[in-house]
């Protein structure tokens, strides 16, 4: 596996990931029409390529050596939407660390980690903030093997249903 950044024509591939990854784990929890609105909204390839061309955003793929398949990815934001939670100073947000369905428990989310964390330091952040599903007990302990804690209580809509999501903050 290797780590590299993210290019233009990984927009589809990068939208396909990140939508597989999320009905893979997330859409039993929705109706058809909140899931499809999301969906459609979130990982649109279109959104996805102003995205990789959005300074503000940085993206780390983690690919197949062998045959070039997107095994897993991170974005991350400069600033954080979620700053106003904290006194960090220049606090960054961990938006997404997904990794395809069929390569889970490969240690490429811990690999995606590390470069996070490492880019952060190395973007001068003071801190890095990430949202988690307040039911998603198996995220919140790999993110406290990180040192990351929570700051705050917040709401993340899938469609129109709310979800209760917690805030977690790394100080670095």
């Amino acid at each position: 596996m290797i780590l590299r950044p993210a290019t233009p024509a990984d927009a589809v591939p990068l939208a396909d990931l990140g939508r597989d990854s999320f009905c893979a784990a997330f859409a039993h929890l929705y109706r058809a029409e909140d899931l499809n609105a999301f969906l459609a909204a979130a990982y649109d390839p279109a959104k996805v390529a102003g995205e990789i061309a959005d300074p503000a955003y940085s993206h780390c793929l983690a690919v197949d050596e062998g045959d070039g398949r997107l095994l897993g990815f991170c974005k991350m934001r400069q600033p954080s939407a979620y700053a106003h939670h904290s006194d960090a100073a220049r606090p960054m947000a961990l938006c997404q660390l997904y990794t395809a369905p069929d390569a889970t428990g490969r240690g490429i989310g811990a690999e995606l980690m590390d470069w996070a964390l490492s880019h952060a330091r190395e973007t001068g952040a003071d801190a890095v903030q990430l949202s988690v599903w307040a039911e998603n007990l198996g995220a919140q302990r790999f993110y406290a093997r990180y040192g990351f804690a929570k700051i705050a209580d917040i709401d993340f809509w899938v469609g129109q249903q709310r979800d209760e999501e917690f805030l977690l903050e790394l100080r670095l």
